[in-house]
């Protein structure tokens, strides 16, 4: 095993990891967030009601105490990140639980197992927080 699968186990071993299902988009306590760069949402489409926000920035917009963070949200939400296959996302989620959002997880087999098992999306025209 390579150190990049130990480190992915590790990280999901602490997710309540979720299933794709439209029951998400009907939470209020649910916030769906998507990390994938613009070419695949361009390519592929978005999770309706998602927010999209870049990697790069994740921590800062979901901190629940941080000065740079995004309205509706707190530290009891639960967050689930959704990448293309969920690899990113899961090592996102993880990083989300250390700044204190417990219920951070990550969506099984990202955008790309959400679309195969037919659920709804949207055209991926929606710019990212930055």
């Amino acid at each position: 095993m390579s150190a990049i699968d130990d480190i992915l186990a590790t990280a999901r071993a602490g997710l309540k990891r979720v299933q794709p299902s439209t029951e998400l988009l009907d939470d209020p306590n649910t916030l769906i967030v998507d990390i994938r760069p613009a070419h695949n949402r361009a390519a592929e489409g978005e999770i309706p009601g998602s927010v999209v926000i870049e990697r790069i920035v994740l921590e800062w917009r979901l901190d629940p105490a941080g000065d740079h963070r995004i309205a509706g949200f707190d530290a009891d939400t639960r967050v689930v990140v959704v990448c293309n296959e969920s690899y990113a996302a899961s090592l996102a989620a993880r990083d989300l639980q250390a700044v204190g959002l417990r219920n951070a997880t990550d969506l099984i087999d990202g955008f790309r197992g959400w679309k195969a098992a037919g659920l709804p999306t949207r055209p991926g025209t929606t710019p990212p927080i930055t």
